[in-house]
Order: C-alpha cells, then structure tokens, then sequence
C-alpha cells in the first residue's frame, strides 16, 4: 500500500502576486542561511531565509512587470532576474546591497527564460530569445559581449523559443544549448559553430518547458498537452524519442530533475506538483495543495541530501515547500 502524500512542510506567503519562477541557494558553508528567490507577476523578487520563513528582501527592478527567470551567479550575492519589462537585471547582493549593477535589454516580448552556463571563473554564457522572433542570442557575461546568433535555416517554421537549456559535458568541452519551440521540436544547437546539430519533434503544442541530464544524455520536455515527452541524445549527436508519459490531465508548466539525478517534478496546470522517478519515469507522489495553476518548480542546492527541500510557486500567490525523498 503506498503512503498518502505528505503535507508541504512549510507555505510561504506575502508575495500579494502570482509566483512565477523559483530558484534556492542553500549550498554555502555554516553560517550562511538558505535562501529561497521567488519572481512574481508584481515584478518584485523576493529573497525568502529558509530559517525563519519571512522575506529578507524584496527587490524591485522590473517596473511592476513579472518577473519569470531567477538566478544567482556563483553564490547568493550576484543575482540575474529577467521580467517582461523586456530586461534582465543583473544584481549585486553583498553586504545589504540592493542594487542593480548591470542590465541587458532582451527586446523579446514573450516568456522564454535566459539560461545560465558558467565557463571560467566569473564568466558565463547567457541564452535568451531574441528581438528577432525565432533567434535565440548567446551573450557572455558579465562582459555583455554577443558569442553568436542562433538562426533557424530559411523555411524550418520552428516559431517562438519557449524554453531553453545551455550545457556542456565537460568544462573543456564545447557549450550547446537544448531549445524547445511554439512548433513542439526541441533543437540541439553547437553554440560556437551556430549550427543546428539535431531537431526532434517531441509535441503537437509548443515546448513549455525542458530539462536535460548531461551524464546520462537523457532529457524531457512538456507542454499544453497530456504528454510528457523523454528523449536522449546518441553518439553521433542525434535526438531520439526515447519513450512518452500520459498524464492524467493535460498542461505542464515546468520540468526540473533533482541536482543528483534521482528524481523530477513537474509543475501542472491542473495544481498538481508530479514527482516521477528519472531511470524509469514511475510515478511517485501527486502533491496536492495549491488551488490554481502550479507555475514552477525548483529543488534544493543543500549539500546534505537530507535536508533537500522541493518549493512550487503558484497563482494562488503561495510558494509550498516540500521534504520528500530526502533519504533515497
């Protein structure tokens, strides 16, 4: 008989907007306190401490528009944010510091979230959707300067980036980026060369979210509809459905697999957070404590597996935080 879901941990409120985007910073040695980012519909971020469950901070920047995309470069001090006031802010954090250091203006008008790829010492390769409506531009950080332009050829019709993933297999290796777009294909690009190095159709709707697992060269992908998507990535750099996933209800918001590879949650448009396991993609837990659509999901950077949290950030303005599977 399986155990009944857990209740969240702990609920965070106060946010007063729908919760867009969540990313932890819980990794540093004792006496830094964890933390939690959330970006709201209200264009604030707010830096929630994970001991006492209030907001340290609430960072303004983005003109009252929301915020979708947040996260710290190299320790909880520097921090990137994007909003649909069409920038990215760059922030400096230390030391009480509120302020906006340095911003890049995306002049994309839709919600794809930049990706973040650190490639040395503080530098780093940023992948945002670009003015251009199929373009995705490659900046390096925090230098702002343009890597390259990444253009589909004349006639693919892959509409809108939705979602996009920079990685790379070993830190001499060459940075890709996994790119799902408004056609339902996720795209493998070789980012140095500009070049499209596999297409894969994976759903009838638009990608809405993606994640991929460099170790096992396996990734997954979700959309407006009942399926999730899993398909991984041969020798020859070739995408290959690898295997599909009905869901009950239709609509996945957001895709993350756990730092250690073990487990992935989904957020759903049905409230619903899934948790899944990432070898075989049985289904775990059902989490159910929101009453709107669950807009993201986000798992723990602790160095102790067993204080591993999950949060999901809500239009019900709640940011749920879950302990589960912390032993396995």
């Amino acid at each position: 008989m399986a155990l009944p879901p857990p209740d969240p941990q702990f609920v965070l409120r106060g946010t007063s907007a729908a919760v867009h985007t969540l990313h932890f910073s819980c990794g540093g040695p004792e006496p830094d306190i964890p933390l939690l980012f959330s970006g709201s519909e209200n264009g604030f971020v707010h830096v929630w401490n994970l001991k006492t469950h209030r907001v340290d901070t609430a960072l303004d920047g983005h003109g009252r528009k929301s915020v979708y995309c947040v996260e710290t470069m190299g320790g909880k001090d520097r921090l990137l944010s994007q909003g649909r006031d069409q920038r990215i802010c760059l922030w400096d954090l230390a030391e009480g510091r509120t302020s906006v250091t340095d911003s890049v203006f995306t002049e994309h008008v839709g919600f794809c979230r930049c990706s973040l790829l650190k490639v040395a010492q503080g530098r780093w390769l940023m992948a945002m959707a670009a003015r251009s409506l199929e373009e995705v531009q490659i900046l390096e950080l925090p230098s702002k300067t343009s890597v390259c332009t990444l253009k589909p050829e004349v006639g693919a019709k892959l509409g809108m980036p939705m979602c996009l993933k920079l990685w790379q297999l070993s830190c001499d290796s060459q940075p890709v980026l996994l790119a799902g777009y408004e056609d339902g294909s996720v795209v493998l690009w070789n980012v140095s060369m500009g070049k499209v190095l596999s297409q894969l159709i994976c759903h009838q709707e638009p990608v809405m979210s993606l994640d991929f697992d460099a170790e096992k060269a396996k990734g997954i992908s979700g959309s407006s509809e009942k399926v999730l998507s899993i398909w991984s990535l041969n020798e020859q750099q070739n995408l290959q459905v690898y295997k599909t996933h009905e869901l009950v209800n239709a609509g996945i918001s957001d895709i993350t697999i756990r730092p250690d590879k073990k487990i992935l949650a989904t957020a759903g448009w049905d409230h619903r957070i899934r948790i899944f396991g990432w070898k075989k993609l049985k289904p775990l837990a059902v989490l159910d404590y929101h009453t709107a659509t669950v807009h993201c999901v986000s798992f723990s950077d602790h160095s102790n597996p067993q204080e591993r949290l999950l949060a999901a950030g809500s239009r019900d303005q709640r940011i749920s935080v879950w302990s589960i599977y912390a032993q396995t």
